[in-house]
């Protein structure tokens, strides 16, 4: 008997998983252990190997299309071999009909036909409202006694005719549909589509925007990189002084590191740190537990762990839950300001811009300084704006003088 294949259940949340790619076609052969597809759920993408030696017969859930966990996504068997029908029911299956011809005979009619030339029976009241809507009574089909149209069977007509045009206005060129591709919302692109939805939906969002001076920041980084990077084999970057800041930050400003759940506002001492990685299927957010507990050098190292980790697909559930902040980077893609999105049930997020040179006063000289643009959103129903600014005045500060940070 040929040997099913199931959507694994990834996670004790998982509702769905799709299958985003098939590594084998059916008539292929596979051995046991050999990954056959990629599937994924949320944020979690698997490969499924084969439990057993053979040929694939049979693909019962295309690339893009999602299932329930346990729902069989193919069969390994004996080439040749059939796929008994009880065995399992794949997608493509539809109940058998003892007599198709009879189930697609479309159901005898009550109503009396109108015989050719004969007078069209019709309602005062029904022949005047469709006089005025410009309505052929030859086309209506009466359901009044004897084929009477009555007035309900006009309004029919009438809601049937306005269907008909807003069909035919909303119609397309053939020359757009052609060139329209269309993809299916499904894994990580449709969880993050609804979760931004329900944040927009269901929080206060405002983001305030401040501009720091990093001059300072960049000479430290770059008088420090050589000792950093012979004591430690790593390198301090821009995002880990700024996830540093943060954190020292949040444990000034608790209200910031804070969720409001069942209306009530949850503060955390613990400051479980959300880093958003850009990958091709979507935004991963990997999280630091405790980073209050962090070193500056151990926060970067941790921070470039998770974000390989997310970039080849390694994250576990629980390396992705439970974050009390988020900081999103747009800095590497040029991006100067926008507007972050919060991460629900968080209360803030924090969006990092590009770090671009500008010349300015100091004292009565104009010299070259860099500026780092950032961006803060928060849930107004926690917090009021001028708590918001000194959390981000905050971060500012220990930027602005980096040794505080190595203190």
């Amino acid at each position: 008997m040929a040997v099913e294949v199931v959507m694994p259940k990834l996670g004790m949340a998982m509702k769905e998983g799709t299958v985003s790619l098939w590594n084998k076609g059916v008539g292929d052969t596979v051995e046991k252990g050999e990954p056959i597809a990629s599937v994924n759920s949320e944020k979690i993408e698997i490969d499924v190997e084969s439990p057993a030696e053979g040929t694939l017969l049979k693909i019962t859930v295309p690339e893009g299309e999602g299932v329930p966990p346990g729902t069989v996504i193919c069969f390994i068997g004996k080439p040749g071999e059939e796929v008994a029908v009880g065995q399992a029911l794949v997608p493509d299956q539809k109940p058998e009909v003892e007599n198709e011809a009879s189930a697609n005979k479309p159901a005898e009619s009550t109503i009396p036909a109108r015989k050719a030339g004969e007078r069209v029976k019709i309602s005062p009241i029904a022949k005047k409202m469709a006089e005025a809507a410009n309505l052929d009574i030859e086309e209506i089909q009466g359901s009044g006694p004897g084929g009477r149209i009555t007035k309900e069977d006009v309004q029919e007509a009438l809601k049937m005719s306005s269907i008909q045009k807003k069909e035919k206005s909303e119609e397309k060129p053939v020359e757009l549909q052609e060139e329209t591709q269309q993809v299916t919302v499904s894994g990580i692109r449709k969880v993050i589509a609804t979760r931004m939805y329900d944040s927009l939906q269901k929080t206060a969002q405002l983001t305030i925007n401040m501009k720091i001076n990093v001059t300072d920041l960049i000479a430290l980084q770059k008088q420090t990189a050589e000792t950093i990077k012979n004591r430690y084999e790593q390198k301090l970057t821009l995002t880990d002084y700024i996830a540093r800041a943060v954190v020292l930050s949040l444990q000034q400003h608790q209200q910031m590191n804070s969720a409001l759940i069942d209306d009530k506002i949850h503060l955390f001492k613990p400051v479980h740190l959300g880093m958003a990685v850009a990958l091709e299927r979507g935004l991963v957010v990997p999280v630091i537990r405790n980073a209050d507990t962090y070193k500056l050098i151990d926060l970067s190292q941790t921070i470039k762990e998770l974000a390989q980790k997310a970039r080849q697909g390694q994250l576990s559930n629980e390396e992705m839950q439970g974050s009390t902040f988020t900081i999103s980077n747009l800095g590497s893609y040029g991006v100067e300001h926008f507007t972050p999105v919060l991460n629900p049930p968080e209360t803030g997020i924090l969006g990092v811009g590009a770090v671009y040179d500008t010349p300015s006063f100091v004292g009565d000289k104009v010299e070259r300084r860099s500026i780092l643009p950032l961006s803060l959103t928060f849930d107004h129903r926690v917090l009021d704006g001028a708590p918001a600014a000194a959390f981000l005045q905050t971060v500012k500060q220990y930027l602005e003088e980096p040794i505080t940070m190595l203190l």
